[in-house]
């Protein structure tokens, strides 16, 4: 467990107010980071891919040419290096004969781009990571639910103790379960 001093008021058992210290587990952590590098491009992110494609597909027969590459990917925010362009333009030029549609565009940036994210971790990453941890969709994560991420992704077993407690660290409303904010504040004090 990872210490923080982030006091919490209130009382789970209707007692007085006992000052708690909330851990976070590596293994959380992990698991984030593990549901991060596994992400596809969001849908959001291919229709921004698609809108720059169709922007450069001038003449709208659906192809765009291994020279416009470099311009498109800055139009998207990605700064290839020269040496990437060229390699990219290299494989352009010799699986497709200098012109890609629209499917290998995305096949050839898409790697990119998440590698690019990868390190980013925004509401929306956050909110697909608590989606892949809450197998039931029901909008909270159970000690089930949590024992079985840390189980299957990270192969690490768990005392009901240990899960106990880290649920315990966790939970902020004294609920049993974790819910998005719950989540958010858990490795916002990591």
């Amino acid at each position: 467990y990872l210490q923080s001093s982030w006091p919490r008021s209130g009382s789970r058992s209707g007692g007085g107010s006992r000052p708690q210290r909330p851990r976070l587990t590596s293994a959380i952590a992990c698991l984030l980071l593990l549901l991060l590098e596994e992400r596809e491009l969001a849908p959001e992110e291919l229709e921004e891919i698609g809108e720059a494609f169709r922007e450069f597909d001038t003449d709208k027969d659906g192809y765009i040419s291994y020279k416009d590459l470099g311009e498109c990917m800055r139009m998207m925010g990605y700064m290839a290096t020269e040496m990437e362009l060229l390699e990219m333009n290299q494989q352009i030029k010799m699986r497709f004969g200098g012109r890609i549609n629209m499917d290998d565009f995305v096949e050839i940036i898409a790697p990119r781009l998440l590698q690019e994210t990868s390190q980013m971790v925004g509401v929306k990453e956050l909110k697909c990571a608590f989606k892949e941890l809450d197998r039931n969709n029901d909008g909270v994560i159970s000690g089930s639910e949590l024992e079985f991420a840390i189980t299957e992704m990270l192969g690490e077993e768990l005392s009901k103790g240990d899960l106990q407690e880290m649920i315990r660290d966790i939970d902020l409303n004294g609920d049993g379960m974790v819910d998005f904010d719950e989540f958010v504040m858990m490795l916002s004090i990591r």
